[in-house]
């Protein structure tokens, strides 16, 4: 599982498009649970990070793997 934070959401749509962007990430193996509070998502599988983060910028967020 690979944790990020996201940054720039405001809402429920934010919150469904990071979902569905890195779930198109190749090697996610299941359901991505997104927090739009605290901004934390949760990415289970073993995609590369670097992607997730390019997929979710691509949506015009910002992502940073949580430590």
């Amino acid at each position: 599982m690979i944790q990020l934070t996201i940054q720039g959401m405001t809402c429920g749509h934010c919150v469904m498009s990071v979902k569905q962007a890195l779930a198109a990430v190749p090697g996610v193996d299941g359901p991505v649970d997104v927090d739009l509070r605290s901004g934390a998502a949760k990415v289970p599988g073993s995609p590369d990070p670097q992607a997730l983060v390019a997929a979710v910028a691509d949506e015009g967020f910002t992502a940073t793997l949580a430590q």
